[in-house]
C-alpha cells in the first residue's frame, strides 16, 4: 500500500477493513486475506476497531498488519 496511515471510525468492524484492503490491493474474492494486531493475533471479524484500539493501541495508534498467507509462530 503507497499510503501508510488511514483514520477509520471506531465503529467500524475489522471486516469493513479487511474488505477496504481487498478492494484497494485488488484482491480477488477468492483469494485469502489475513490480518492482525500489533503482529500477534487476528481480531474476530465483527471486533470494532475502537474496542481493539482502546486494548492494544500504541502511542495513539492502532497498529494493523496484513498478508495473503496464515501467520503462525
Amino acid at each position: 500500500m503507497k499510503k501508510m496511515k488511514w483514520s477509520v471510525s471506531r465503529k467500524q468492524k475489522i471486516h469493513w477493513v479487511v474488505d477496504f484492503i481487498r478492494k484497494y490491493i485488488s484482491c480477488a474474492p477468492s483469494e485469502s486475506l489475513f490480518l492482525y494486531v500489533n503482529q500477534c493475533f487476528a481480531p474476530a471479524m465483527d471486533a470494532e476497531i475502537g474496542s481493539l484500539y482502546d486494548c492494544f493501541s500504541v502511542e495513539g495508534k492502532l497498529i494493523l498488519h496484513y498478508c495473503k498467507t496464515q501467520a503462525w509462530g
